[in-house]
């Protein structure tokens, strides 16, 4: 989850490694460095902790010179964020520099045997012994120096070294941890992702696991884990520079779920035809396989696992094939059943998560297949899986996932219709419907982002609250999930999910007078039990804040009211407050519940003044376990 930025070239490296950086916030961190080569036997070296902001005041007053450097923000995991222990780390002589993105799980005894030789440790990381291991090899080979280093290094990692007794040259290497190089005319650029790079290049390589680069003079070039050259392969990027800026928005968060309904239609395009979801040309399962399948497991963490929730359920309840939904971080710990007839779906949005990547890893050994849902082209998650269904969202560059999380919903909801058809499950009629639904989608989220302020004046009542409940029953439940997170993790407010049925079992102990409880009311053939388990939480002074399509009138398309839906009376009745979304088919309605819940946690936020695209102590992109 660390940033890495690096370039060798003809240009002075030190504003081009902090503007690297600063197109790297999204990931988190709390301090941030750079080591600049100019020359001299030591390497120029700035780093402080907290915000890139610091290390540019301190930049502005000594600016290393020099056209070849490494820079890095650092979320810490060994050792608390100070100045000491930010990145980059340097050996003995400090013509040595390393900066690294993962964890090495070795580094105790890497550090006792290289302190036994006499090497001195300035910091607490596990990171510092990588530069220290390779001064104890290195013989002016920096190349040579880091293939024979990794035979050492238990872990993950991503990392790139300059030495100044090689003048001009990076050298780059990864396993596991994400690594993207910048191609132009005499130069390279290195960072986490590609970001970093649009500024400089649209000509990018992705570094294959277990491979090196030397990028220098000489060029780029690749090489295998024991030394064997490679053909390093390039790809153009397309994104625009804008679709990383805040594009006017106060903040990236609000941009990016005001994005949603573009990024449904990416999602959806060419995957949807007539009555029908087509993914045949890009998801590389073959019928037999599907037909023959006897379970799915679906692996992921946090806003992914929340999705995965409900795509689960769906497939389970449509398809009637065995679902289990599984936290990647306990998976495989847990001794899985799988085999040779069960799909592992693994969904992650930036493709690197590491809990989600060792579940894959698992699955793979035990002979299941995966599909990954991920959101980013050539990412470590697509490259290990059998067959990738992209959400095609575009940069999300908030920490709290928005766009990604109806991306990834709706992918799942393509898919079940797709595996459904070549299990002959679902009725041509039954899909008809689903994918007019589905087509329909951009337009009704529009709709809940017209009515924004509405939400956002709840929010105002939530601001000075330190708890929260979020109640739901079925696919509403996994929606709660999600509200509730959402919530706490950039407001900071505490925020409990529960399925409403399990209030009487202990939690409305903990409802008092005015206390918020928002309740999901989405799923029609269960509404009438929801509806108890509210009244048992408004009856104890609890403040009910409805999410439903069953309340008031429905628009029709031309504007004119159409008939109340049923049961719109119990519900206006129950609630204190209500956040209104369309009506859509139950298996839908999750996508369009979390909307407004995304915009009741921003609002909540930025009433409490917190740093909404950042939120303590959080990461984008989550690459340790």
């Amino acid at each position: 989850m660390c940033g890495i930025v690096g370039y060798v070239g003809c240009r002075p490296a030190a504003p081009i490694l902090l503007e690297g950086l600063a197109r790297l916030e999204y990931r988190g961190y709390d301090s941030a460095g750079i080591a600049v080569a100019n020359g001299r036997a030591s390497l120029q070296v700035v780093k402080k902790a907290g915000k890139i902001q610091v290390l540019r005041q301190q930049l502005n007053e000594n600016c290393p010179e020099g056209t070849v450097g490494i820079g890095h923000t650092r979320w810490a995991t060994h050792g608390e964020p100070t100045d000491n222990n930010a990145h980059p780390h340097l050996d003995c002589s400090a013509g040595l520099g390393v900066v690294h993105n993962g964890i090495i799980e070795n580094y105790l005894e890497l550090r006792r045997e290289l302190g036994r030789k006499g090497h001195r440790f300035t910091s607490d990381t596990d990171t510092e012994v990588i530069p220290h291991l390779l001064e104890e090899l290195y013989d002016a080979d920096l190349l040579r120096a880091i293939l024979q280093a990794r035979r050492y290094l238990d872990g993950s990692y991503a990392m790139v070294a300059v030495s100044t007794r090689e003048p001009g040259v990076l050298v780059a290497t990864r396993q596991d941890s994400p690594l993207v190089i910048g191609l132009g005319q005499g130069e390279y650029w290195v960072a986490s992702d590609i970001p970093a790079l649009l500024p400089y290049t649209r000509q990018v390589a992705v570094l294959e696991n277990g491979e090196t680069a030397v990028l220098g003079r000489g060029g780029m070039q690749v090489f295998g884990p024991a030394g064997e050259r490679k053909s390093g392969r390039s790809f153009q990027v397309n994104w625009e520079l804008a679709a990383a800026e805040k594009g006017g928005y106060p903040h990236f968060m609000l941009k990016e779920i005001f994005e949603q309904p573009e990024a449904l239609r990416q999602t959806m395009a060419g995957r949807l035809a007539g009555p029908r979801a087509d993914l045949s040309a890009e998801v590389a399962l073959t019928p037999d396989f599907l037909q023959e399948l006897r379970q799915v497991v679906v692996v992921a963490c946090g806003t992914a696992y929340h999705a995965g929730l409900v795509g689960g359920s769906i497939i389970q309840r449509h398809l009637r094939l065995p679902v289990r939904v599984e936290l990647a971080s306990e998976f495989r710990y847990s001794d899985p059943l799988i085999d040779r007839q069960t799909l592992a779906i693994a969904i992650s949005q930036s493709g690197e998560t590491a809990d989600t990547l060792a579940a894959v890893e698992l699955c793979r050994q035990r002979g299941a297949k995966v599909l990954a849902i991920t959101n980013v082209v050539g990412s470590t998650l697509a490259r290990e899986a059998e067959a990738t269904l992209y959400t095609r969202a575009g940069p999300e560059i908030a920490v709290a996932s928005t766009k990604a999380y109806l991306t990834q919903l709706l992918a799942l909801n393509i898919f079940y219709l797709w595996l459904g058809e070549i299990r002959s499950v679902l009725s041509r009629d039954y899909m008809e419907t689903i994918v007019k639904s589905l087509q329909s989608l951009p337009g009704q989220v529009q709709e809940i982002l017209e009515g924004a302020d509405q939400v956002a004046e709840t929010a105002g009542e939530l601001a000075g609250r330190e708890d929260v409940y979020f109640i739901g029953r079925g696919l509403d439940y996994a929606v709660a999930m999600e509200g509730a997170l959402k919530l706490k993790e950039i407001s900071y407010i505490h925020a409990e999910s529960l399925a409403s049925g399990e209030l009487k079992h202990g939690t409305l102990a903990l409802i008092s007078r005015g206390m918020p409880v928002v309740a999901l009311a989405t799923q029609k053939h269960i509404l009438e039990k929801n509806l108890s388990n509210i009244k048992e939480a408004r009856a104890r002074g609890g403040r009910i804040i409805v999410v439903t399509p069953f309340a008031g009138p429905d628009p029709g398309p031309a504007g004119e009211s159409l008939p109340e839906p049923a049961g719109a009376a119990d519900v206006a009745a129950v609630a204190d407050r209500v956040l209104r979304v369309p009506l859509a088919p139950e298996e839908l309605m999750p996508s369009l519940a979390a909307v407004p819940l995304q915009l009741l946690a921003y609002y909540a936020a930025v009433a409490r003044g917190c740093d909404v695209d950042q939120p303590r102590n959080l990461a984008k992109s989550v690459t340790v376990e």
